[in-house]
């Protein structure tokens, strides 16, 4: 009777246990996919007279969803994460264009739905000349980071104006983690080609976003010889605010991988040298580099 009743016990409580993880799994799978997705459109400068903007390209966006919890947006192939639905950005191929964005609203449980726009925006910068022939010489230019130099490679505060301010590396310091052997190569017909060696370094886990065959050396909240291949993206130019900046797209990055917006302000530059700047994806540190012409 004591074994009867000890079976019991035990078939009544493992009974319960699977009960309790039925029910939990059932709250934790839960899928709510996001519905009726808008999203508003805000081109700088834009009137009855100017509909397509000010010339400055700068188009601000603000995406809402029934049951989202977080979004994306896409442009260019180049993926953002922008929880709050609000996105920036600044359109600059000269003249009028027309130009897709895609957002992605996340609901519960992984579920996601999206929408395509199209945006038409006037862009009226028009690069000086001795920029554009410092960046391709009027065919094509190759460069590499300033290894030899300092500052040639840090970090600083966002939006900062000290080239390295809160760590700038020792020249030569960073032989061997994947970038000094890369060459960045700027094309008249705004070709970016990235020459990679078959490794690239970059931060961690944002380097993941470049989908490379991976793998490497985890230093700290670095990750040294990522493997990734050679490949070809897009550069424009354009001067948000006055300031001179790169803009490359999808994925394409220089020195070192840090996810963002991928453009590049243009900090000093002359002839033969300059020293470019670029804000991570989590909006964390300035990331500094200096670079020469092979």
């Amino acid at each position: 009777m004591k074994n009867l009743k000890y079976n019991a016990g035990l078939f009544l409580l493992l009974a319960l246990l699977i009960s309790g993880c039925q029910e939990d799994d059932f709250q934790v799978g839960e899928i709510i996919t996001p519905s009726s997705i808008e999203i508003a459109i805000d081109i700088v400068g834009a009137d009855a007279t100017n509909p397509n903007g000010d010339g400055s390209g700068e188009v601000n966006l603000v995406a809402s969803a029934s049951n989202a919890i977080s979004y994306q947006f896409v442009y260019n192939n180049n993926t953002t994460s922008a929880p709050s639905g609000k996105q920036t950005y600044e359109f600059v191929v000269l003249g009028l264009n027309t130009y897709s964005v895609t957002v992605i609203a996340f609901g519960t449980g992984g579920a996601s739905a999206s929408k395509t726009i199209e945006i038409e925006v006037l862009s009226l910068y028009d690069a000086p000349a001795d920029l554009k022939e410092m960046l391709h010489a009027n065919g094509e230019r190759v460069w590499r980071i300033k290894a030899e130099g300092k500052p040639h490679f840090g970090l600083g505060p966002p939006g900062g104006f000290t080239p390295g301010e809160w760590f700038s590396a020792e020249p030569d310091s960073k032989a061997g983690v994947g970038m000094y052997d890369d060459r960045y190569v700027f094309n008249v017909d705004g070709t970016f080609t990235h020459m990679t060696s078959g490794d690239v370094f970059g931060r961690d886990p944002l380097i993941n976003e470049l989908g490379g065959t991976g793998g490497g050396t985890v230093d700290g909240a670095d990750i040294l010889n990522y493997g990734f291949d050679d490949y070809s993206e897009q550069w424009t130019l354009s001067a948000p605010g006055g300031v001179e900046t790169i803009n490359l797209t999808g994925t394409a990055f220089i020195g070192y991988y840090t996810g963002g917006n991928h453009k590049y302000r243009i900090f000093e530059r002359s002839a033969n040298e300059m020293i470019l700047s670029t804000l991570d994806g989590n909006g964390e540190f300035e990331w500094w580099f200096t670079l020469v012409p092979e």
